[in-house]
């Protein structure tokens, strides 16, 4: 791996965001981005602020003759969401991630590329530092901890910024412009168990279920990919009620905004029934093969005899545990009729994970209806609750209601079809932007959101086009030079 990337074309943004994947960035990890983003700033003697949370600010005056022209914020997260298979040495509070180009692509070695949104960050350190372009005034505002719980756009203080047209770059197709998203929230569920002791004469395996796409929970979501742990407790329910099999633990998922990719638990049967079960588990692994097979070729189920554990979670948790994911909602809940194609609210049952006497399990809820989240949370605390377990909820944020008569809207449709010769797509976007907290924050704004072209985020297969990276960038330009002057 090296740096080929930084020597794509634009060259000014390849070149940042290669600097970018060299620095450690996971989510809640980001320090050392947010300090490079700082001393960034000031090594081009641009004001630049850090605020009380982290998010960092840049200020670059306007080009000669644009000095009347709306103030612009250029807006993208510095965090990156930390995935990689599970064969792949990586850590991701020290190590850089190993990018290559592939076939038009640039991805990375066996983790996520972190162009979400990197490479947004990149563009907008391209313009701070570029000296042939000409814009109004501009500002770079960097978010942090966007991945895992908006923490920067929650803690961002009205009255710090000065434009009028926040341009957000965390979309993800090129030739689409998003004036609307979801808004979100958790489910903390916790079930507590007693220790109980493993029934003489019995053996133990690990189940691994791997290989699934996973892939973000808002924007894959509606693909119909599996979700590995509704298929690890599917096939549990089956080995308890047939095997007499027993849980020990159970790790699954990782992330709330990932669809798990992975599950793995340690369980025991008595000895008698271990070749049953281990058929068993081979006949649903044949079963998820047969019902996902298009959409996870790489899926695999399968058995390791280990030694036994000290103890067990006790029967009535297990049971309740069980029972309680398997009838969780998960997945696409409801298709939205005011535009097509986009789902309107979903879930997302992202882990589940014991340890010390505690059973957590963490589910990310979306809808671009604040009626529709609060139905689902009292649907999931209903079953969760008839289950025996804590149910909380947390994280809440807002989304942003489309404004079709958005001036930048129409701005931005304009410059597309004359650089283009046709008109961007609007949509609304299965994902929690973070303009709807932005926009809280500075009602006044007008909001927009564009990106190039990148592929299954939040997975190891997260990969960004070259020539839609390139397109975007030329649409940015353009844009920055044609936005309306400012009314007094």
């Amino acid at each position: 791996m090296n740096n080929e990337i930084a020597k794509l074309s634009p060259q000014g943004l390849w070149e940042s965001f290669y600097k970018l994947t060299q620095i450690p960035r996971p989510s809640k990890k980001e320090g050392k981005a947010i300090d490079f983003m700082e001393e960034f700033g000031k090594s081009l003697g641009l004001e630049t602020i850090r605020d009380e949370v982290g998010n960092i600010i840049i200020r670059k005056p306007a080009t000669p003759g644009y000095e009347d022209r709306m103030g612009v914020v250029l807006q993208s997260h510095i965090d990156m969401v930390p995935q990689k298979n599970s064969d792949k040495e990586h850590n991701f509070e020290t190590d850089p991630i190993e990018t290559y180009i592939e076939e038009g692509w640039v991805t990375a070695n066996g983790t996520t590329l972190g162009a979400d949104n990197g490479i947004g960050v990149a563009a907008a350190m391209a313009v701070l530092q570029a000296t042939d372009l000409e814009h109004g005034p501009v500002e770079a505002l960097i978010t942090m901890d966007e991945e895992a719980g908006m923490t920067g756009a929650n803690g961002l203080k009205p009255g710090i910024l000065k434009g009028d047209i926040l341009l957000n770059m965390d979309s993800e197709d090129e030739g689409e412009l998003y004036v609307g998203c979801a808004g979100g929230s958790d489910a903390n569920i916790k079930f507590t168990y007693t220790d109980a002791e493993v029934p003489a004469d019995s053996v133990a395996f690990k189940l691994s279920l791997i290989g699934l796409k996973g892939g973000h929970s808002g924007m894959d979501i509606v693909l119909g990919r599996g979700n590995a742990n509704k298929l690890m407790f599917r096939f549990l329910k089956f080995a308890v009620a047939n095997d007499e099999a027993r849980l020990a633990s159970i790790d699954g998922g990782s992330l709330r905004n990932a669809i798990p990719r992975e599950a793995f638990a340690v369980v025991t049967v008595p000895q008698a029934n271990a070749d049953d079960f281990i058929d068993s588990l081979e006949e649903y692994e044949d079963i998820y093969k047969a019902e996902f097979g298009s959409v996870e070729p790489d899926l695999s189920f399968t058995a390791e005899k280990v030694d036994l554990p000290s103890s067990l979670i006790d029967e009535v948790t297990q049971d309740d545990l069980i029972n309680g994911v398997i009838a969780a909602p998960n997945g696409v809940m409801r298709m939205s009729t005011d535009m097509e194609g986009l789902v309107e609210t979903s879930t997302n049952l992202a882990i589940v994970k014991s340890g010390n006497g505690i059973i957590e399990v963490k589910c990310l809820m979306r809808s671009s209806v604040n009626t529709a989240i609060e139905a689902l949370e009292s649907k999931m605390e209903s079953v969760f609750r008839l289950a025996g377990a804590e149910v909380n909820f947390g994280g809440q944020y807002p989304g942003w209601k489309p404004n079709m008569e958005s001036p930048i809207l129409k701005t931005m449709q304009d410059v597309y079809n004359k650089k283009w010769g046709k008109i961007p797509q609007i949509k609304a976007i299965h994902a929690g932007l973070e303009c709807g907290i932005l926009g809280s924050a500075y009602p006044n704004w007008d909001m927009i959101s564009f990106g190039p072209t990148i592929r299954f985020p939040h997975s190891p297969d997260e990969k960004v086009n070259i020539e839609t990276v390139q397109k975007f960038w030329d649409y940015l330009v353009e844009t920055l030079r044609n936005i309306p002057v400012k009314n007094n």
